[in-house]
C-alpha cells in the first residue's frame, strides 16, 4: 500500500451498534452497508458472527450482497469464534477475520486469568487457524493503549510472524492521550521485526473526547489505517467519527500528506442514515455534520462570510453533502423521476418500498406547496424503518383543549382483514393516541422510553417527524414515522413500534379490552 494512502475501516456495524439502544434490523444493516460502500469505505466490519444468530446472518448477508469493500468479522482468539466468524465470510468477495485478545495487566489478572506466555500462545494460535480461512487477517490487542510497551511489541511481533497482514492497536477505553499514543506507534515502528511489511491501525475510543485526536497522533507517526463510525457512534461515549477524521485528513492534506478515498460528498447523507436507524440523534454543535457545523449567527462572522467565505469556513459544506437545500420535484412529478431522485439522496429501495415512497409523495404533494429533498428523505426512511405489520391505521380522531378530557378514538386493521375501534382517554392527545393502540393491540404494558418530534423541513406544512422508543418485557423497540400532522406521526411512529414488538410474539389480545370490531 502507497504510503500516502489511508484505509477506512469503518466499525459501524460492529462497535457502533453496541451503543446502547443503536441496535438494527437486517434491512437497515443491508442500507447502512450499502451506504458504505457507496461512501467509499476500504473495510466493513459487518459483525460479531459468534454473538448471537442475528450477527451472524447480517454478517453472511453482508458479504454475499455487497461487493467492492473488503468484509470483515470480528473473533476472539478461540477455535469456534474463528470457525463461527469463517461460515458467515466464507461468500465474500474479499473477506478478512479479524482476531482480537486482551494484553494489558488488568485484563490480563482480572478477565482472562492469563500469564503472558500464554497470552502469546493464544495470539499466534488464533491468527494462524484465522490464516487458514484467508489471506487477509488482522490482530488486535485488546486495551494495547493499557499494556506495557514491551510485552505490546511483543505480542505484536509473534502476530506478524504468524500471518497478521494488520496489527490493530486499539485505546478500548479511551485512556490514551495524544502524545502517548504516537509514542506507542513510534516504539512498534521501532522494536518490531516484519512492521513494515503490515499495516499499522488503530481504534480509539472517545471516553475522554480525544478519539480523533489519537487517531491523527496515529496517523502522522505512520499508522495507515483508521478504525472509525459514522457519527462517533459506539461504545459507551463512542468512537472515532469516520466524517470527523476523512474532513481533518482532507482539510489538512498540507500537514498530514494522505488521502482516502472517501467520496465527502456522501458524508452528510450516510449521517442522517445512520441517525435514523439507530435513533441516536446527532447533536447540532457536531463536527463536520451537525446542524450548526456551518452555521454563522455572530455579526463579525457574517460580515466575514459576505466578504470571502474563507475567513470563517475551512470547509465547503458542498463538500460534505450539506449543499442548500432545493426544491426537487412537484404533485406533477412522475414515478421515473422520483426513482432517480430517491437514488441520488443515497436510497436502495425494492419496486415494493419505491412504489409506497411514490404514493406517500403524491398524497404529500396534494397537502404541501413545495417539496424538498428532506421530504423525499423521510418517506424513504419510514419505508427502510417499516417491515411487515400486524396492524394499520384507518382512521383516527382526537378531541383535546383547555378544560376537558383528551380523547382518541381509533380504528385499526389487522394483517387478517378484520378492523378494530377503540377509544381512550390520556394526559395529553399523544398519550391518549398511545393508549387507544395499546387497548386495540392488546399490547398494554409498554413503557414509553422516548418521545421526539421535528420539523422535516421548513415552513408552515412542514412535515413533522415523530420518533418512539418503547419498552415491553424487556425489550426496546422504536418507531419512527412523518406527516404533516405530528399527531398522526405520532400514532404511525408508536404503532410501528407496536408491531415491531407484535412481530416478534409479543402480541396477545387483551380479553378485557372493550373494543368494538368493525366490518
Amino acid at each position: 500500500m502507497p504510503d500516502d494512502r489511508l484505509i477506512i475501516f469503518d466499525t459501524t456495524l460492529r462497535d457502533g451498534e453496541q451503543s446502547p439502544g443503536a441496535s438494527m434490523n437486517l434491512e437497515e444493516k443491508r442500507e447502512v452497508a450499502l451506504a458504505l460502500k457507496e461512501l467509499g469505505v476500504d473495510v466493513i466490519e459487518a459483525g460479531f458472527p459468534i454473538a448471537s444468530p442475528g450477527d451472524f446472518e447480517a454478517v453472511q448477508m453482508i458479504a454475499r450482497q455487497v461487493e467492492g469493500p473488503t468484509i470483515c468479522g470480528l473473533a476472539r482468539c478461540n477455535k469456534d469464534d474463528i470457525d463461527r466468524a469463517w461460515a458467515a465470510l466464507g461468500d465474500a468477495q474479499k473477506p478478512r477475520i479479524h482476531v482480537f485478545l486482551a494484553t494489558s495487566a488488568i485484563h490480563r489478572e482480572f478477565k482472562l486469568h492469563m500469564a503472558k506466555e500464554e497470552i502469546i500462545r493464544r495470539a499466534v494460535e488464533g491468527v494462524k487457524r484465522a490464516k487458514g480461512y484467508c489471506a487477509d487477517v488482522e490482530f488486535s490487542p485488546e486495551d494495547a493503549a493499557r499494556t506495557e510497551l514491551d510485552f505490546l511489541a511483543e505480542v505484536v511481533e509473534r502476530a506478524v510472524e504468524a500471518g497478521a497482514t494488520t496489527v490493530n492497536i486499539p485505546d478500548t477505553v479511551g485512556y490514551a492521550v495524544p502524545s502517548q499514543y504516537a509514542a506507542a506507534i513510534q516504539h512498534l515502528k521501532k522494536t518490531v521485526r516484519g512492521i513494515d511489511n503490515v499495516v499499522i491501525s488503530v481504534h480509539c475510543h472517545d471516553d475522554l473526547g480525544l478519539a480523533v485526536a489519537n487517531s491523527l497522533a496515529a496517523l502522522h507517526e505512520g499508522a495507515r489505517q483508521v478504525e472509525c463510525t459514522i457519527n462517533g457512534l459506539g461504545e459507551r461515549a463512542g468512537n472515532c467519527a469516520l466524517e470527523e477524521v476523512v474532513m481533518a485528513v482532507k482539510t489538512r492534506a498540507d500537514y498530514f500528506g494522505i488521502s482516502t478515498s472517501i467520496n465527502t460528498r456522501r458524508l452528510h447523507p450516510i449521517s442522517r442514515l445512520v441517525a435514523n436507524v439507530t435513533g441516536i440523534s446527532v447533536q447540532r454543535n457536531k463536527a463536520i455534520v451537525g446542524q450548526n457545523a456551518f452555521a454563522h449567527e455572530a455579526g463579525i462572522h457574517q460580515d466575514g462570510m459576505l466578504k470571502e467565505r474563507r475567513t470563517y469556513e475551512i470547509m465547503n459544506p458542498e463538500d460534505v453533502g450539506l449543499a442548500r437545500t432545493e426544491l426537487v420535484l412537484g404533485k406533477h412529478s412522475g414515478r421515473h423521476a422520483l426513482r432517480e431522485r430517491v437514488k441520488e439522496l443515497g436510497y436502495h429501495l425494492d419496486e415494493a418500498q419505491l412504489q409506497k415512497v411514490f404514493d406517500g409523495f403524491k398524497s404529500l404533494a396534494d397537502r404541501k406547496k413545495v417539496i424538498y429533498d428532506a421530504d423525499i428523505q423521510a418517506l424513504a426512511e419510514t419505508q427502510i424503518h417499516g417491515g411487515p405489520a400486524l396492524w394499520t391505521l384507518e382512521s383516527f380522531h382526537i378531541s383535546a383543549g383547555t378544560g376537558t378530557l383528551p380523547m382518541a378514538a381509533i380504528r385499526l386493521r389487522h394483517s387478517d382483514g378484520h378492523a378494530i375501534e377503540d377509544a381512550a382517554a390520556g394526559d395529553g392527545p399523544v398519550d391518549a393516541v398511545f393508549k387507544t393502540i395499546e387497548r386495540i393491540t392488546g399490547i398494554t404494558t409498554v413503557q414509553l422510553r422516548d418521545y421526539q418530534v421535528r420539523s422535516v423541513t421548513v415552513g408552515e406544512d412542514a412535515q413533522g417527524e415523530a420518533r418512539v422508543e418503547v419498552e415491553h418485557e424487556g425489550r426496546m423497540q422504536r418507531g419512527q414515522a412523518v406527516s404533516t400532522d405530528v399527531l398522526e406521526a405520532s400514532a404511525l411512529a408508536f404503532l410501528q413500534a407496536i408491531n415491531r414488538l407484535a412481530m416478534r410474539g409479543h402480541a396477545r389480545m387483551n380479553p378485557q379490552t372493550e373494543a368494538v370490531e368493525a366490518s
